[in-house]
């Protein structure tokens, strides 16, 4: 893992993406560390803020050259103070950023056929993802899925890394009326798939990396959990997951995450502490 870096980046672009906001900053000296699934935290609010809990997101892309150097992008999704007061700063404004934070999915070491999966705007992590996978020589195909039509992300951009796109939307504004869920077996059993790489919301990577499972293909899921510090301290993104040692613990989606393999997580029992975790409470216990 990368050590992160905690500076003070700026605004340099905020383009309007379907229902998103795509922020472009300078991050001195992120870009050249970062890799496909990393993610940033940022403070929120400016200096003189109630707002406390910094706000985690997925890096997108990034450039290393340019006339401020390194530059990235995040995307934001508006759904709180915190994501509104983002989207409406303005080129030059400041921000402090640390990252890039998290566990990174992890490539292939051969030509394999690979499916990404995104949900919404879950897809922003998958562009530098594929343009790494086809760097590698694999096969990438893309399904992208969404409520609507105006919550997909960068269906046009990513068709240019994919050796194929599906697109669906639950109301068939787009696409395949459906869910990712609904076409994924068939891209898989065509594509003959090895590994599946998912990021979006719970629900869709409980149902996908059960799929793989049935494939018999590897999955690597990027979690959605609230993530407030980033760094493993407040301890509001646990989820349980099952070591190599068959053992569940309650791991942190920021520090061991937020790529985890999709047949360790204990998707149903997201939310709760199983009663067979390691340091579990045992009730009638002290």
């Amino acid at each position: 893992m990368s050590n992160p870096l905690q500076i003070r980046g700026e605004v340099l672009d905020v383009k309007r993406a379907g229902s998103y906001f795509v922020i472009s900053l300078t991050a001195p000296g992120i870009p050249e560390i970062t890799r496909p699934g990393h993610f940033l935290n940022i403070g929120i609010g400016g200096e003189e803020t109630s707002m406390l809990l910094r706000r985690s997101f997925a890096i997108h892309q990034v450039q290393m050259r340019g006339m401020y150097g390194g530059t990235l992008d995040i995307v934001v999704g508006v759904n709180g103070k915190g994501s509104q007061w983002l989207s409406e700063r303005r080129r030059h404004d400041p921000l402090s950023i640390v990252g890039p934070l998290g566990r990174p999915f992890v490539l292939p070491k051969e030509k394999v056929s690979c499916v990404l999966v995104g949900g919404g705007y879950g897809s922003a992590p998958l562009f530098m993802l594929a343009e790494q996978l086809r760097e590698r020589g694999c096969r990438v195909d893309v399904v992208l899925g969404a409520s609507t039509e105006e919550k997909l992300f960068g269906t046009l951009d990513i068709k240019r890394l994919a050796t194929t796109l599906t697109i669906t939307t639950d109301d068939g504004s787009s696409g395949t009326q459906g869910r990712v869920t609904d076409v994924l077996p068939d891209i898989m059993d065509k594509s003959d798939s090895a590994v599946v790489y998912a990021c979006g919301p719970m629900g869709m990577l409980s149902a996908v990396a059960a799929i793989a499972s049935e494939k018999r293909a590897h999955s690597q899921c990027s979690v959605e959990e609230s993530m407030a510090c980033g760094i493993g301290v407040c301890m509001t993104c646990v989820l349980p997951v099952i070591g190599d040692d068959g053992v569940t613990r309650m791991v942190r989606s920021c520090v061991e995450g937020p790529v985890f393999r999709g047949d360790r997580v204990r998707w149903s029992d997201v939310g709760t502490v199983p009663a067979d975790t390691w340091g579990a409470p045992v009730e009638g216990g002290h």
